[in-house]
């Protein structure tokens, strides 16, 4: 009898092991597995950091350039960029579920993907607290619900933290420069706005139509911001900076508030961007109390100065 029971309880598991499972993605498209995925294809980099805070790391069998969070993703193999996907890669690892972006990956690419008979979930965090939810619908396609659950718990609780602190202060306008040459910025439908918003700031550009409109000079002269962020490669950045800073008719300029954050961490839509609009509400913290003379160049993780500033890649 007891034999019996154990297989009658290995069979359910088994069964419970191979049931569907289905996530709505963000193109409204219910994405449905016959059985969590196993093989996993990433399209982009905060995709690859989303699959691993959602618990599903060790079910990644290819990413694409520069997905270089966490470390051991350096070591998968790469099916191309966002520009440019190698499709016969990608076929050749045998995927069962791939993860793109649905703004950062060509829609052709995403076609041939589907017309080749993959399942393929688009994301598109463009507020952050969107990502919470999408760390769950991928756990759940991974099977891995209790890490993700929890991984999204951890990041609305931070998120919560952070509206509480930030949520009464001073507005200032923020210039954001994710390129010097030539000159882009984003506009509010870009998840970078959400969090000036949360930071108690607002974007200078955030009405333009385009996600990332290229703008010129003159523009952020008439626009005259309390504040100039630049996110870009730190030598960029750095150059850029001391340009700016030059050009003492600007507000940022005379105050001395031009400062570079760390791309990967406030431009990747993924788990760490919490930590990314940390940094930032801290920056525009110290600009709301410094005297103009401060330089608060960039800060770190504890909220002080010198923090490294890495190479832009979402």
């Amino acid at each position: 009898m007891r034999v019996r029971w154990l297989a009658v309880l290995c069979a359910l598991v088994s069964v419970c092991a191979q049931a569907q499972v289905s996530a709505i993605d963000a193109r409204g498209v219910d994405v449905v597995l016959q059985k969590p995925a196993r093989r996993i294809v990433s399209l982009a980099p905060n995709v690859t950091e989303l699959l691993y805070a959602a618990g599903a790391g060790s079910r990644i069998v290819g990413v694409s350039a520069f997905s270089d969070y966490p470390p051991q993703a350096g070591a998968l193999p790469r099916i191309g960029n966002s520009t440019r996907l190698d499709l016969e890669r990608i076929l050749s690892l045998h995927p069962d579920l791939v993860v793109g972006w649905l703004s950062g990956n060509g829609p052709s690419d995403i076609e041939h993907l589907q017309q080749a008979g993959l399942p393929v979930f688009l994301s598109e965090p463009d507020r952050l607290a969107r990502i919470p939810g999408l760390i769950v619908a991928l756990g759940h396609l991974a099977g891995t619900d209790v890490q993700a659950r929890r991984a999204a718990q951890d990041f609305r609780a931070g998120l919560g933290r952070l509206r509480a602190r930030y949520a009464a202060r001073t507005s200032l306008s923020v210039f954001f420069q994710i390129s010097s040459e030539p000159l882009i910025t984003l506009n509010d439908r870009q998840i970078v706005s959400d969090v000036l918003h949360l930071c108690g700031a607002s974007n200078v550009f955030g009405n333009l139509r385009s996600i990332a409109p290229q703008i010129g000079r003159e523009d952020v002269l008439r626009a005259d911001p309390d504040v100039i962020l630049i996110a870009e490669p730190r030598a960029e950045a750095e150059a850029d900076r001391a340009r700016w800073l030059r050009i003492t008719s600007l507000r940022a300029a005379r105050a001395q508030h031009i400062y570079v954050l760390d791309p990967d961490l406030i431009q990747r839509p993924g788990p760490r961007l919490l930590e990314g609009a940390r940094q930032m509400c801290a920056v525009l913290q110290a600009a709301r109390h410094s005297s103009p003379r401060r330089d608060l160049n960039s800060v770190s993780r504890s909220g002080r100065v010198a923090l490294p500033v890495a190479t832009a890649r979402r």
